[in-house]
């Protein structure tokens, strides 16, 4: 089987896959069409697993090129970096830093930009050039500009746009301050998560103009904001699904160590003991990260594995003043806790996800997002009008 049939195949495949779930709309087909996914994936990647966000192993194309195909053509990302370049392989590096993204992923959120003819897009986060080359196909390249922090990544991807056949405008700069040399634009897209949108973003994009971001609280959970921009230098909107992707690299965590709470003290390390019937199992899961996050800001989380599939989850505020844990044990009915400090984590952790669970439990969906033009974010449920009440820090 040739390479030629093996791409044509490959690309029907996911695009009827793609089309049943209904990422893959009309509008946005004939860019499908145009722009192959596997001029846009490098010839070493680590494709995606167990719910798409665990890397496998490394595939190399001149090794296992059945392999490669297989999983160019597959709705899943392709991890094509690992620890900004400084990891090669093989295996897997510690942190991923580039990919290119989950189909499914890439052409829900080209459908929220809602874009239409003449209008000028910034794209944050260039990767590997795909996203950069659909939005050339469907615009034309002069309407996109798109924004790299990594030289070499900036590097290949446009020498693989102008391989295909597009010249979007690519710059190599910090993605959070924007490029403010071909603003203002109606739409920015970011291919990377934030925890705040920057002010950068908001200023150049016109009035009335769409930002589209995944976004998501330091304890976890992540949706994609889709924002309309005010012309009082405000963005508003909802939340359009889940989503996970890498860190804007100016808004990496660098979150303290276990050691700057409990010193060289073992765990019970002088932590208060006392039990719950709420499961470590329950609080886990991305939406519930999410709810509880956006409640609780300055919270993170670590876990620990135990014996017999047990486990420790282990919380800690970024202000290090205070720390808590919860034990998992399978068929408890009652849970450890312990915790220490001013601050009783565990406690403030229950009640965010009691609050999020007497609301109906709600999705990604009935939450959206308000930037303030004083650069304040407010999270919703249902309507600005609906703020979700946060712990002021």
């Amino acid at each position: 089987m040739t390479e030629q049939h093996e791409a044509e195949v490959g690309r029907q495949r996911l695009a009827s896959a793609l089309i049943d779930k209904g990422a893959l709309t009309r509008a946005w087909l004939p860019a499908y069409q145009a722009v192959p996914r596997h001029l846009f994936v490098p010839d070493v990647i680590w494709p995606g697993r167990a719910g798409m966000n665990r890397q496998s192993d490394r595939v190399i194309r001149s090794e296992e090129p059945v392999a490669w195909w297989e999983a160019v053509y597959r709705d899943a990302p392709l991890t094509t970096q690992w620890d900004d370049g400084t990891y090669t392989g093989p295996g897997r590096g510690r942190t991923p830093s580039c990919s290119n993204s989950m189909p499914t992923m890439v052409f829900s959120m080209l459908d929220a930009l809602s874009v239409a003819d003449g209008q000028r897009v910034m794209e944050i986060g260039t990767g590997t050039g795909w996203n950069a080359a659909l939005l050339s196909e469907r615009l034309g390249s002069e309407q996109v500009v798109t924004v790299e922090v990594d030289e070499y990544l900036a590097l290949e991807a446009s020498e693989r746009l102008h391989g295909a056949g597009y010249a979007p405008e690519t710059v190599v700069a910090d993605g959070a301050e924007g490029y403010p040399d071909g603003a203002p634009y109606d739409r920015v897209i970011a291919t990377c998560s934030i925890g705040r949108v920057p002010e950068s973003w908001i200023a150049q994009t016109r009035p009335g103009g769409v930002i589209v971001a995944p976004w998501g609280p330091v304890y976890g959970g992540e949706a994609v904001a889709r924002l309309t921009v005010g012309d009082d230098g405000t963005a508003s909107g909802p939340f359009v699904g889940s989503s996970a992707f890498m860190r804007l690299r100016e808004q990496r965590k660098s979150l303290p160590p276990r050691s700057a709470y409990t010193g060289d003290r073992e765990w019970p390390a002088g932590g208060v003991p006392s039990t719950t019937a709420l499961s470590p199992d329950e609080v886990g899961d991305w939406i519930h990260m999410f709810a509880i996050g956006v409640q609780v800001p300055d919270l993170f989380c670590r876990v620990q594995s135990l014996d017999a599939g047990a486990y420790r989850l282990w919380l800690h505020d970024t202000g290090v003043t205070s720390w808590a844990t919860a034990d998992y044990r399978k068929g408890s009915a009652e849970y450890s806790v312990r915790q220490a400090g001013p601050r009783k984590l565990w406690e403030e952790l229950e009640a965010a996800w009691r609050r999020w669970d007497r609301q109906g439990r709600p999705d990604f969906a009935r939450f959206g997002l308000t930037v303030a033009a004083d650069g304040s974010h407010t999270v919703w449920l249902d309507s600005p009008e609906h703020p979700v009440p946060a712990r002021t820090l």
